[in-house]
């Protein structure tokens, strides 16, 4: 009796080769090695890399010899024009001008304070770039404006019109002058109606400042004592235009 068909196939299954398989060979186990202790050292320090050392820095500044340099070389100037011997190279009048250029004294001021901040020099010499630090901002904010610039000049030769407060104008024309500019403030409604004010003024600010450059030029010490308490009437008719408030009483400095 033959087998059936189907008996036959499940047969065939079963007898026949397997078409997919996989072929295990046998991991081969890697026995450990002994290495000497000496071996092992020697095997060991070959293989680290030396580095160099990286070396930090201790100090807390940046140290700049050319600075360093200036602040030992140089003496502290005696007066305001000796800190800027580029813009102001003939000195204070009447060898040099009264009036300046602001705009360049700035430009050297600056170049100034670069090299004297004190940040830039060592713990030695700190203390005195301080000291020539806050000189250099004393000196340039008196030059810069024209009334402090009189005054100081003034101080110079012995005359002292910043604090003296008999130091007065005795011109009666000149009073009222001022007594009409104030009144003419007070009464203003609208800030608009500043500006032609401001244009007047501004106007004899530049009037007391040629004044004031020939004055100093002729070595007049009188009239130029004289501009320089005029000249503190108009600056101080130009604070109370740009501080103007509506209703705000002027208040005049002799």
């Amino acid at each position: 009796m033959r087998p059936s068909l189907s008996l036959r196939r499940q047969l065939a299954q079963v007898i026949a080769p397997s078409r997919n398989f996989t072929t295990i060979v046998p991991r081969r186990t890697q026995l450990p090695i002994q290495v000497c202790c000496s071996c092992s050292r020697n095997s060991h320090s070959s293989t680290i890399e030396t580095r160099p050392q990286r070396r930090w820095r201790t100090t807390s500044f940046t140290q700049q010899p050319e600075a360093d340099a200036s602040i030992k070389a140089n003496p502290i100037p005696q007066t305001h024009y000796e800190f800027f011997p580029r813009t102001l190279s003939s000195g204070p009048p009447p060898s040099g001008p009264f009036q300046i250029d602001t705009r360049e004294l700035r430009r050297e001021f600056l170049q100034l304070q670069a090299v004297a901040h004190p940040d830039r020099h060592p713990p030695n010499l700190k203390t005195r770039a301080e000291a020539t630090s806050a000189r250099i901002n004393e000196a340039y904010k008196t030059l810069q404006n024209p009334l402090l610039r009189a005054q100081y000049l003034l101080q110079l030769r012995g005359i002292d019109v910043a604090e003296d407060e008999s130091a007065k104008v005795d011109d009666p024309e000149l009073l009222m002058e001022v007594l009409d500019a104030r009144e003419e403030i007070e009464s203003v409604e609208e800030e608009g109606d500043l500006e032609g004010m401001k244009g007047v003024n501004e106007e004899r600010i530049r009037g007391s400042e040629e004044v004031l450059d020939r004055a100093f030029r002729e070595d007049d010490l009188n009239k130029a004592k004289e501009e320089a308490v005029r000249l503190r009437y108009w600056v101080n008719i130009k604070e109370s235009l740009d501080g103007w408030e509506k209703g705000k009483p002027v208040v005049l400095v002799h």
